[in-house]
């Protein structure tokens, strides 16, 4: 009833219970541990298991144990039938071909223990004696005798010369990285360490062996060589050799293709010098497919993008069509093109690509901006609400507009502003335009007089203001008359029902200064 964790117990006894069904959980278990192991070989010994006793299994049977044949020791293998091991070594050679270097690894360790368990162990050859002690290796028998020759006995039971003629053959065995290093030294021997151009494209794995000071020495001039060696059949490059190698094609006249970039992977793309990236045509991204440049600097990710945009321009009046191709490459696009690629529809940009948008670029985006962008995901950015990006950008939004435009939750923005009261106190004098009309007796020849007229106000508290001079004061008095006309323009600050006006008047004489009193004061306002 454990399931899986009936990979974990240690002690011997866990394993030999009463139900040997037992077995079958141990084939969930990713490796078994060294007292595991021996108590798996003790149960198997012992015959009673759905797989009987040892000497009775064929080639169906180790088939049915499946990973558990990888803890099988010498005792129990050496008791199968010697047909039944080399049925099951040949099954395990032919699958190997398309293995991956962890499986093939394995497959190896499993050929090795199958042939121990076929013969006595040989002791080590001795350097000195020089000469391979059983039959060498010809086109005939690769697959007999490679698998079962230590490094040491490969060395010397397998010519250069068988080697580079059936190179193909040799590379299809499973083998360790040990042997590996063997035969890379083979080739290096035949060709005196200056492999033709030809024989690059048949290195296969052994092309990642060599160091990128050897890979500047390689003579890449075609893209089929160049697609030869980059094939992931071969297994993995490191970065540096990555480098070197396409430093190498472009220095010699190279141009680099979609196919190729595929082949290179975003990774090791991302790994590229600045110069590197600037020599990749545009056209070749158009045909790359989707490259993953997560990885890759900013500065980078600008020139992909730059180059993607040309690739895909065509593709402008069809937003969806034009995201779907881009996609991979806007971490590297500026706001003012975010901007339009949301303006021009709903493209529903998934959380992932909006997350690896340039951080700088993405402060610039407006509410809407966001809005039309995600789409129908807006709602996956509340989840992504604590995303240092995130957090900065709604630092600088309205808090009204995240509300009221995307609606999801978002906290943090900026309030609104609120309005200043003006302080309670006195009245000072403003600007008020008032029409007076002033009538007084004076008696003065018949004249017009003009004159400017200054007039202390009184405010409706009773408090007096400092007197206001008036922009323009005009005073008609007819002569003879018994009363007079005073016309003024005042400027107060609140009207007054009564005011006294002190006038100079000139008179036909001269200059008279002549107070002239207000019975009652018509103000008009």
């Amino acid at each position: 009833s454990l399931g899986e964790l009936v990979c974990d117990p240690e002690p011997g006894g866990t394993i030999p219970a009463r139900d040997a069904n037992i077995l079958e959980k141990l084939k969930l278990c990713p490796e078994l541990t060294g007292a595991q192991r021996d108590a798996l070989n003790a149960l198997l010994l012992s015959g009673d298991t759905a797989y009987g006793d040892p000497s009775s299994w064929d080639l169906q049977t180790l088939q049915d144990l499946g990973p558990l044949v990888l803890a099988l020791d010498q005792t129990t293998l050496s008791l199968v039938a010697e047909a039944a091991r080399e049925d099951f070594r040949r099954s395990i050679a032919a699958a190997s071909t398309g293995q991956g270097h962890s499986q093939r690894e394995k497959s190896l360790m499993l050929l090795r223990a199958l042939a121990a368990a076929s013969a006595a162990p040989q002791p080590r050859l001795k350097r000195s004696e020089a000469r391979c002690q059983s039959e060498p290796i010809t086109a005939s028998n690769i697959a007999d005798t490679i698998l079962y020759l230590s490094p040491d006995e490969l060395d010397l039971c397998l010519s250069s010369d068988v080697l580079i003629n059936n190179l193909e053959a040799v590379l299809e065995q499973p083998f360790t990285s040990q042997v590996s290093w063997v035969l890379k030294k083979k080739v290096d021997e035949f060709f005196s360490g200056r492999i033709p151009e030809e024989q690059l494209r048949r290195l296969g794995l052994l092309s990642r062996l060599y160091t990128a000071q050897e890979i500047s020495q390689w003579p890449v001039t075609t893209s089929d060589t160049l697609s030869a060696l980059l094939n992931s059949s071969g297994g993995q490059w490191d970065d540096s050799q990555v480098q070197q190698l396409l430093s190498r094609y472009l220095t010699l006249g190279g141009s680099l293709t979609g196919p190729q970039l595929r082949e290179i992977g975003g990774k090791h793309l991302c790994a590229l010098q600045e110069e590197q990236i600037q020599q990749i045509p545009a056209a070749a991204l158009g045909t790359a497919g989707q490259l993953n440049i997560y990885s890759c600097s900013q500065t980078k990710k600008e020139q992909l993008y730059g180059k993607a945009r040309e690739a895909f321009g065509s593709l402008a009046s069809t937003p969806s069509l034009y995201y779907c191709q881009i996609r991979p490459y806007l971490g590297g696009a500026p706001a003012e093109d975010l901007k339009d690629l949301a303006d021009a529809g709903v493209i529903n940009m998934d959380l992932d690509t909006f997350l690896a948008l340039n951080p700088e670029e993405f402060q610039k985006l407006g509410v809407t901006d966001v809005k039309n962008l995600l789409g129908e995901n807006l709602a996956g950015l509340k989840g992504a609400e604590h995303e240092p990006s995130v957090v900065s950008w709604v630092q600088k939004q309205s808090q009204r507009e995240l509300d009221c435009v995307l609606g999801i939750g978002l906290q943090g923005g900026l309030p609104e502003p609120t309005g200043t009261a003006s302080p309670a106190g006195p009245v000072t004098p403003a600007t008020a335009t008032s029409m007076v009309t002033v009538t007084s007796p004076v008696a003065t020849p018949s004249t017009s007089v003009i004159s400017m007229v200054t007039t202390p106000v009184a405010t409706p508290s009773g408090s007096v203001t400092s007197p206001v001079p008036t922009p323009s004061t005009s005073v008609t008095s007819p002569v003879p008359t018994t009363s007079a006309t005073v016309t003024s323009m005042v400027t107060t600050p609140v009207p007054t029902t009564s005011a006294t006006v002190t006038s100079p008047v000139p008179t036909p004489s001269g200059s008279v200064t002549s107070p002239v009193a207000t019975t009652p004061a018509s103000v008009t306002t």
